[in-house]
Parts: structure tokens; C-alpha cells; sequence
């Protein structure tokens, strides 16, 4: 997995790519997270768009960094989440938790 990050607006995109799968990726997801709390940006949106597979621990990964931003007293919101990735979120039920937009920019206004 490769981790891309800008700035956009009121907003932090975190584009993942690649495949999800946990492990040490996880780790440097959540260090990612908490150096924009200590930086004060507290809106973060996740690029799904150039994931190819996702497995139970991506999943982890996005709901530990759902709970970080959370805890912040920020969010985190999934953009360009594929139909692989949508169905895997219909089916665990997660669809109710993340707030899920079909593009980055609908993700970003959702914050104004």
C-alpha cells in the first residue's frame, strides 16, 4: 500500500493505493492521523479510488482511524470507495458508521 497526502480547503486527503491489508501499513496510517491532530487538522478524507483489494484488517485500519479522528473531535470521511470496497462495507455493516462520498470534493464540502 502507498499512502499519498494534500491539503484541500478545510480538509487532509489521504489517497490509499495498492492493496489495503493492515500490518505495518497500519501503523503508519495511524502516525499519519496523529500527527494531523498535533497539527490541528481534524478533517480527513480517505481516497479509496486506487485500492485494488481490502481486506478484515484495512478494515481495522479505517475504523482505528475513524476512532482517532473521532476522539480528536474531528472526522473521517471514504471517497471513491470501489464496488468491491462499497459491497465489503454494505456487508459488515460499516456503510453505517463512514460517511461514504462518490468523489473527494463532495467529501471536502461536506465539512463547510
Amino acid at each position: 500500500m502507498r499512502i499519498k497526502t494534500s491539503e484541500k480547503y478545510a480538509a487532509v486527503i489521504v489517497e490509499l493505493k495498492g492493496n489495503v491489508i493492515g500490518g505495518p501499513d497500519s501503523e503508519e496510517f495511524s502516525k499519519l492521523l496523529h500527527k494531523f491532530v498535533d497539527e490541528g487538522k481534524k478533517n480527513v478524507v480517505v481516497d479509496l479510488g486506487s485500492v485494488k483489494f481490502m481486506n478484515s484488517s484495512g478494515l481495522g485500519m479505517l475504523i482505528s482511524g475513524f476512532t482517532t479522528m473521532k476522539n480528536a473531535g474531528g472526522s473521517l470521511k471514504l471517497a471513491n470507495a470501489t464496488e468491491k470496497i462499497n459491497s465489503l462495507l454494505v456487508i459488515t455493516k460499516l456503510i453505517t458508521i463512514f460517511e461514504n462520498f462518490n468523489s473527494v470534493d463532495e467529501a471536502v464540502k461536506s465539512f463547510e
